[in-house]
């Protein structure tokens, strides 16, 4: 059963810490394991792959961890890496990579991506990045059309071609 959602002051969106790497970990592992799965059943995960979003630690060390929290629970998160930060997939001079967004199944489809997006466009905007860089896996044709939503465009100079594994294609939101 879903919780209510009152209203935009239940969810506190904010940096994550130590102590919610494991949760974040873990909501980010099931989001790729049956979320995705369930629009992308072709795609499978190798352990090391799992072992990568569950490494929290290592990503806020070098990029920002925002983290949905409603009553306590963490609903959503998603990372922000700034411009030319190690890891960064960002094609752009002076943009920042946005990656990893997930919402908790309990509190999907109530608009929490929206406003998780919000908080992570804000943040570019306060480090003065000129855009924001993202990628999404080729097929994963919703999640397109969410960032499309939000003012962002396909930009193949961006694409990342590793296959056989993945083609991902990008995107921007420029400032």
């Amino acid at each position: 059963m879903r919780r209510p959602l009152r209203d935009p002051s239940d969810m506190i969106i904010r940096d994550a810490v130590e102590a919610d790497d494991t949760v974040v970990g873990e909501l980010l592992v099931q989001a790729y394991l049956t979320q995705f799965a369930k629009k992308l059943p072709d795609v499978s995960y190798s352990p090391e792959r799992l072992a990568d979003l569950r490494n929290q630690m290592a990503r806020r060390a070098c990029a920002s961890v925002l983290v949905a929290e409603i009553d306590g629970l963490i609903a959503g998160t998603v990372t922000l890496y700034p411009a030319g930060a190690s890891g960064s997939d960002a094609w752009i001079v002076g943009a920042v990579d946005l990656r990893l967004l997930a919402i908790h199944p309990e509190f999907q489809g109530r608009g929490l991506s929206g406003r998780v997006l919000d908080a992570a466009e804000a943040r570019a905007r306060k480090w003065g990045a000129s855009a924001i860089c993202l990628h999404t896996r080729q097929g994963a044709l919703g999640v397109a059309r969410l960032y499309r939503s939000r003012g962002y465009v396909r930009d193949e100079t961006g694409d990342l071609d590793r296959r056989p594994s993945v083609y991902l294609e990008a995107h921007v939101l420029r400032f």
